[in-house]
């Protein structure tokens, strides 16, 4: 309210007083909220005040009209007749308000003289009361049917019947879409499990599709009406409702939405007032509830029977020593494994142990003791008695103690395991043929006998031929040197030296083979001693790496070039670590900032941001993962002892295999250039607004000169007459006072108006800036005869830009307004022209809303609206760039500008973001 009494102020408004109702036909005070005076005939000669609030009548004389005349048509059969039958009735009466609702009252009649008074009471809370206990009730009852029917269905019915209890459902409360969400099975996700769709309403859903994981974001909400045009963290949903207004009931059970019931196309609020968040609640609860028990069953009964089918496939089941009769309780599936007699699931612990071959049965008889004795774990692997010539049949049998004391039971399960011993045996097997195959491995093995302080090859493994073609023969008495590449001789030799030298070394060479082609070898040998430490042979391993090598020499030669391309890239190239210092920057990026590649490592980025930059960017890579890596930003640098500077950032992200954030590899591009036009473009534009306001600003201080200088003439008037009055010339120079604050503000304003905006955005509040605009343009606008109509500002908030560049929007958008009101005015003088600007808002989003009734915009024309130098002003008259300026301000402060006609004329929407530090 303190800016629509500024508002007032400014244009020289004043809300007239209320007038009362003569005072002889003001009813007394009585004991009842409101009343009415009556005539003998029942006509109505005064109302109190109270009454005349609540019916939105104005406070003037009331006509003499029949009480029919303010009542419903239900209300007439009460008052028929005159008051003098009314006496000793309740009378229940409905009155009309203007605004469309119901005054519900109960009253009575009482002589007064002459007259007759009706005293009145308000009983509306008392049937809205009434009204929302009976619908619970009904809920109630509605829910039960619907769990009742649920549960009694056969289970293959059981999704039809879903259906139908939502049929029921939607027609009970008009539901035009309505579907019931399940978890899918054995994936993350919803799916739609059964729907209802009216005939006149599109299909929003159908059995089985799925919603991915959406409604996962509304998990510990209770229930969720949906508008998608304000809500935006809600508009991951908005294809799952078809981009219209929705309503979500979830089914919680310890704290974890179980399912969800999908009302589309329906507003809870407006179509069932009476019903709140519990009743939804239980009607979602009543059908989601006995389906999901019913599905568990179900899975339950599945388990069990895949349970059975897997030990009967893997021969293996459950067994329990029984404490009281020492016997072994066998599970079916076991007991046929066993091939023992139908029914015969509970064994004697001797005839237990007869079932284990001989050898084994001692151990397994002691580790068995343990386990029933002493609660000691058993593992065993065990062979059953067969008839001689069978195969054998192992067992693995383990079990453990649960509980202690008298609860104390003895179980564990019995597993097939001959194929795995099988397998141990072809391991073995296959263990002597891989020994085999390592001495005919393209590795090759070598031994160098040691003879007078040189070492000589006495054996090659068999691979040597397949892998050079040389024998053993043609690498001895010294020809295995000649076989050495020239540039690799040394490397040779000195390996030579080094095995005798330390006893070990590892190296690579080149070696020719028999075809005349080299291979890289990797040499790898160990020099063996005697007891008295002198050298005895050396062993050693040939393994031909010549690709991998080769591979390597690539990725060296793709390493220069890459390197090569990052020096000479335009554009600048740097690394840095999650604490912002630098780990390398090529050589544009050092000469940008005057000095050399080698100063750049360890320089820290947040030297270069103000402290709000740097928040938000340490905010903006803390946000990088390993699914989304990479992202980009204009940011400003404060550079020393040079202006700010302009960069379009890109940072890709470089994680570990645990997917922590280790370095950032960026590319940035200077946009200081565009960034400074666009600057001069806004203070451009804004000047430009300034000359077109200019006489309106001219007319707002003329005024306060014109009241200043006719105070002088009246007081140099009384001066010359010889008339000194100090209170009339203290009155006059305070008059004289605030006409000069008046016209200093203006100028200021301006001042302030058109100046650069601050380089970086900062916080303010969005109603400072609807304030300057009003300053600037009221008194113009007034003396125009456009009249302004400002809403209430509601509660403060906070937005992040400038708050001249959005009162230079608001101007431009008014002073376009203006202009096509005062035209349409010239061509109608009977027009009265208009301009609205509120303020709305809800949790995230603050709107100004800017609307006039001059006719609105040519549909043709609102797509082009906001192109540069688009105008449909005459020739001469304006740029064309207000409009596109106006985008381009509400676009960088992270807004939305919009535009649509109304019912009278242009509406221009500026969408926010509300910042909530």
């Amino acid at each position: 309210m303190p800016l629509k009494n500024d508002i007032n102020r400014w244009l020289g408004r004043a809300d007239a007083p209320p007038q009362p109702l003569p005072a002889q036909v003001e009813p007394a005070s009585v004991s009842a909220d409101w009343h009415m005076q009556l005539d003998e005939e029942g006509r109505v000669t005064g109302i109190s005040k109270p009454m005349r609030a609540a019916l939105g009548i104005a406070a003037a004389p009331v006509p003499a009209q029949r009480l029919l005349g303010y009542l419903m048509p239900s209300s007439a059969l009460v008052v028929e007749g005159v008051p003098q039958d009314w006496l000793g009735h309740m009378l229940d009466l409905d009155f009309k308000r203007p605004n469309g609702q119901i005054l519900h009252t109960r009253g009575w009649v009482q002589a007064q003289g002459q007259h007759w008074l009706l005293q009145l009471l308000d009983i509306g809370d008392l049937m809205e009361e009434a009204n929302i206990a009976q619908s619970r009730q009904q809920c109630l009852r509605l829910a039960g049917q619907l769990a009742e029917k649920v549960r009694g269905c056969h289970l293959d019915r059981l999704q039809t019947v879903a259906a139908e209890q939502l049929e029921e459902l939607a027609q009970s409360y008009r539901v035009p879409c309505l579907a019931l969400a399940l978890p899918e099975p054995g994936a993350t996700g919803w799916r739609i499990y059964a729907h209802y769709n009216a005939h006149t309403a599109p299909q929003l859903w159908q059995d089985g599709q799925r919603l991915g994981t959406d409604l996962d974001s509304l998990a510990g909400t209770v229930v969720h009406q949906i508008d998608f045009e304000r809500e935006s963290p809600l508009a991951h949903l908005q294809n799952d409702f078809g981009n219209t207004e929705g309503f979500l009931v979830p089914h919680h059970k310890e704290g974890i939405a179980k399912a969800w019931l999908l009302f589309g196309f329906y507003n809870a609020a407006g179509q069932a007032p009476d019903l709140g968040d519990r009743e939804w609640m239980n009607l979602c609860s009543a059908l989601a509830g006995p389906i999901l028990y019913r599905q568990a069953d179900q899975a339950h009964r599945h388990q069990l029977e895949r349970l059975a089918v897997l030990q009967d496939l893997l021969g293996t089941g459950w067994w329990e020593l029984l404490p009281d009769s020492g016997e072994v309780q066998l599970a079916p599936q076991l007991a046929r494994t066993l091939a023992l007699p139908e029914q015969s699931d509970v064994l004697s612990l001797e005839q237990w142990l007869q079932l284990i071959h001989p050898a084994d049965r001692h151990e397994f008889e002691s580790r068995l003791t343990l386990l029933s004795d002493h609660g000691t774990p058993m593992l065993a692997c065990v062979r059953l008695q067969q008839q001689d010539g069978d195969a054998p049949v192992w067992l693995r049998i383990q079990g453990q103690a649960l509980g202690s004391g008298q609860t104390r039971r003895v179980l564990g399960f019995m597993l097939d395991v001959s194929d795995i011993k099988n397998q141990e045996t072809e391991a073995a097997a296959a263990h002597a043929r891989l020994d085999n195959l390592i001495a005919s491995s393209p590795a090759v093995i070598y031994v160098l006998e040691y003879d007078q302080g040189s070492l000589e090859p006495t054996f090659f493994s068999a691979s040597l031929t397949p892998l050079l073609g040389w024998t053993q023969a043609e690498c001895g008495d010294g020809l295995l040197t000649q076989y050495i590449h020239p540039e690799d001789r040394d490397i040779w030799f000195q390996r030579t030296r080094q095995l005798l030298r330390e006893g070990v070394v590892s190296c690579r060479y080149r070696l020719r083979d028999k075809k005349g082609e080299y291979h890289w070898l990797l040499d790898e040998a160990r020099l063996l001693r005697d007891d008295l430490g002198m050298p005895v042979e050396a062993v050693g391993l040939w393994l031909d790496v010549t690709e991998a090598t080769q591979a390597t020499e690539r990725v060296r030669e793709s390493e220069e070039r890459y390197r090569i391309l990052v020096e000479d890239s335009p554009a600048m190239i740097c690394r840095y670590t999650p604490d912002l210092v630098l780990s390398f920057g090529n050589r544009p990026l050092a000469d940008y900032l005057e000095c050399t590649p080698q100063q750049l490592p360890g320089v820290n980025l947040g030297e270069w941001f103000s402290a709000e930059q740097k928040a938000a960017f340490l905010k903006r890579i803390a946000e990088l993962t390993p699914e989304s890596p990479m992202g980009n930003a204009e940011v400003c640098l404060e550079l020393p002892g040079r202006e700010h500077a302009w960069w379009v950032w890109a940072d890709r992200g470089v994680f570990d295999e645990s997917g922590k954030l280790i370095e950032i590899q960026a590319v940035a591009r200077d946009n200081t250039e565009i960034r400074r036009t666009r600057m001069q473009l806004n203070q451009s534009a804004k000047m430009a607004t300034l000359g077109e306001m200019a006489t309106g600003l001219a007319h707002e201080i003329n005024q306060p000169l014109n009241v200043m200088r006719m105070a002088v003439v009246n007081v140099l008037k009384r001066l010359s007459n010889g008339e000194v009055e100090i209170d009339y010339l203290t009155d006059k120079l305070n008059r004289i006072d605030t006409q000069v604050q008046r016209a200093a503000r203006v100028v200021n304003h301006m001042r302030v108006f058109g100046r650069r905006s601050e380089i970086e955005q900062q916080l303010f509040d969005p109603i400072d800036a609807v304030e300057g605009t009003l300053n600037m343009l009221a008194e113009g606008m007034k003396g125009k005869g456009v009249e302004l109509r400002v809403g209430d500002a509601g509660p403060r908030v906070q937005v992040r830009g400038h708050v001249d560049q959005l009162e230079q929007v608001l101007i431009n958008l008014m002073v376009n307004a203006r202009d096509a009101l005062l035209s349409r005015q010239e061509k109608d003088r009977s027009f009265e022209p208009w301009i609205a600007l509120t303020v709305e808002q809800d949790a995230q989003t603050l709107w100004l809303v800017v609307e006039d009734n001059g006719g609105g915009i040519d549909p043709r024309l609102l797509e082009r609206i906001f192109e540069p130098f688009f105008t449909t002003k005459p020739v001469g008259v304006g740029t064309g760039l207000g409009l596109s300026v106006s985008y381009g301000i509400v676009e960088q402060m992270g807004g939305r500008l919009s535009v649509s006609n109304s019912s009278e004329g242009a509406c221009f929407r500026i969408a926010l973001p509300i910042v909530r530090e």
